[in-house]
This record gives C-alpha cells, sequence and structure tokens, in this order.
C-alpha cells in the first residue's frame, strides 16, 4: 500500500509538540511517524503495526468507534527519560482511508488537575473539621446556657436579659455527698454522679424542662422560660417524680445508693448571661431562692413543694401538706409534699 506522505517543510516536525502517525486501516501498520511520536512511542524492531507502540489499543473496541463515530481516544503514559508522560491519544478516520493518530502530552494540565483535586479535598476536610469543631462548640455551649439563648447569641452577638412572669424551678442535691467524696474513689463517684446527671438531663428534656447548671452534687432545672409553657409547674413536677423513681430504681440495682432532697417553686424569674470570659446562662429570682430553702428542709428521697406552686397543680398529682417552716429569708411558710 502507497504510503506516501508529502513533505513537511524543514524542522517542522521537530519543532511539533504533538505526536503524529498515519496508520493503514486495514492490518494497522505505521506508515508515517513523526519524531516526537518516535520519542514518545518508540517502534518495535520487525513489527510496524501501531498495536506494537501502544498495547493499550483495543484493536476491536477502536474499530467499532471509528466505524460510528469516526473518531477513538485513549489516553496512555510513557517514561520518556526522567519524566513520565500523561499523553492524550486520539485515532480519526481520513478521507484516503488511512488513519491519522495524533498524541499530545497533557502531563502538566493534568498535574495541575491532580494538584487541584488535592486542594480541593484538602479544603473539604478542613471543612468538615470546621463544622465538626462548630458542633464540638455548640454542644459544650448548650451545656451552659438553653438552644434559644445560643440562638440568639449566635444571631446578634450578644443576649439581653429576660423577665419571665411565671416559671418553675427544680433544685436537686443528694444526701451525704461530702462523706461520699471522701471515702470513695474520685473517678468511680465522678462517673456516677455523671450517668446520674445525664439521665437527669434526659429526663427535664422529656418533660420540657432546661437544665440551668449544675454544681458540685447539686442540680438546678427550670421549665416556663426561656420558652413560655403555660403547664411548668406540672412538667417540673413530673421531671421530679420521674428523677426520685430512677434513683430508687438504680438504687435496687446497685450497691452504692443515691439518695435526693428535691425543692420545687414557682414565680417571675430573670435569665442572663453572665461572665465575659467563661459564659454561664443563669436564673434569678425569689424561686430560686425558696427552691434552694426547700430543698434543705427536705427528707431524702422527699420533694417539697412551695404553696404557690401547689396551687397550680391539677388533679393528676398528690400533695401533701408538712409542717411550716421558718425559711430563711421568706419567714413562715406552709410547705407541701409531693407524693404521686
Amino acid at each position: 500500500m502507497d504510503t506516501f506522505v508529502p513533505p513537511a517543510p524543514a524542522g517542522f516536525a521537530e519543532a511539533m509538540a504533538t505526536g503524529l502517525a498515519v496508520v493503514a486501516a486495514d492490518d494497522w501498520t505505521v506508515g508515517y511517524a513523526n519524531p516526537v511520536f518516535d520519542r514518545w512511542f518508540r517502534p518495535t524492531p520487525g513489527d510496524l503495526r501501531l498495536t506494537a507502540r501502544l498495547p493499550e489499543l483495543d484493536r476491536a473496541l477502536a474499530r467499532q468507534r471509528l466505524d460510528s463515530r469516526g473518531r477513538f481516544e485513549l489516553e496512555a503514559e510513557r517514561k520518556v527519560g526522567p519524566r513520565t508522560l500523561s499523553l492524550d491519544v486520539s485515532l480519526r478516520s481520513a478521507a484516503d482511508g488511512r488513519l491519522v493518530v495524533e498524541a499530545h502530552d497533557e502531563t502538566r494540565r493534568r498535574q495541575a488537575e491532580l494538584m487541584l483535586d488535592s486542594h480541593s479535598r484538602l479544603a473539604e476536610k478542613n471543612l468538615r473539621a470546621l463544622e465538626q469543631e462548630k458542633a464540638r462548640v455548640e454542644r459544650l455551649l448548650l451545656n451552659v446556657m438553653p438552644r434559644a439563648v445560643l440562638q440568639e447569641m449566635r444571631d446578634f452577638g450578644t443576649v439581653s436579659p429576660q423577665r419571665f412572669d411565671a416559671a418553675t424551678v427544680l433544685m436537686l442535691d443528694f444526701v451525704d455527698f461530702s462523706e461520699m467524696a471522701i471515702v470513695r474513689d474520685p473517678a468511680a463517684l465522678v462517673a456516677e454522679l455523671n450517668d446520674i446527671f445525664s439521665a437527669f438531663d434526659r429526663i427535664s428534656e422529656m418533660f420540657g424542662c432546661e437544665r440551668i447548671k449544675t454544681n458540685g452534687d447539686s442540680y438546678m432545672a427550670v421549665s416556663g422560660m426561656p420558652e413560655v409553657a403555660a403547664d411548668h409547674v406540672a412538667n417540673v413536677a413530673r421531671a421530679s417524680l420521674r428523677m426520685r423513681g430512677y434513683l430508687e430504681r438504680r438504687n435496687r440495682a446497685n450497691t452504692n445508693k443515691w439518695r435526693c432532697r428535691i425543692g420545687i417553686a414557682s414565680g417571675p424569674l430573670v435569665g442572663s448571661i453572665v461572665g465575659v470570659n467563661k459564659y454561664v446562662y443563669d436564673i434569678f429570682g425569689p424561686a430560686v431562692n425558696l427552691a434552694a430553702r426547700l430543698e434543705r428542709v427536705a427528707a431524702p428521697m422527699q420533694i417539697m413543694v412551695s404553696g404557690d406552686a401547689v396551687t397550680q397543680l391539677d388533679a393528676d398529682f398528690t400533695c401533701e401538706p408538712r409542717r411550716i417552716c421558718e425559711l430563711k429569708g421568706f419567714g413562715a411558710q406552709q410547705v407541701y409534699e409531693l407524693m404521686g
């Protein structure tokens, strides 16, 4: 078969950055290859076929694509000196029935793409790490302030003190905790306390209460703020009964016994962020102090309720009047015990 190719201008083939070859369509023999093509795809002595130079080529697939589309493309890598080149190779049908093969060096482009992909993956990884860190910080902040307060701080950068006219406070403390802390293994004691407080958090959330803070072995929760709740007294009453029931079940299954005292009081409250370097959301008002006083006069595993709170409980709850107590800052007060 005549494989004559018109001569190119002197130095033209050497100056080209593209490898060129002309191939017979019937037996795939290479009739012409420029120096660039020969350098990238070295000829095999005694074998003039394109597949000898380009073993990546699937002749059957190439023939199918050439017949249907007039073009076939593939990628190849070649070691040329110290470098490994990434080459794009295309075959197309020429008007005289032969095939024209072009090869382009895409090494720099692919290196740039790989670098871009690497930077993109790194950016995505950093973004995921940032999102995880933001989520971790949010979880930590939710341990010291209600979600609504955190949202206000996020939106406006500050939190305004708010007054709530109707809210109920739960104050819980453990009996003989100081003695337990001295005689018990500190790590085991703190682990148990963490388990109990975690259970209390779940109970508070279940009954529409917000844990405000823990201080040593004391636990304070509130209902009616920062989200207004019409049944704030009932919410706290149900939560306190469930907390006591949890401890009773726990004590039956464990050697170490945890007994609590609980005080409940209702009234107006003010909630606000306090502190500059260490944020703490706290609540203020007579109901906080009254709940603390009631907790102190309660017997182990007893729930003491103020008179104002009792009047807001419906018939679902059983409360019994107890002795009139002299409470610091409140004088003589009729107190009630929440039975169930």
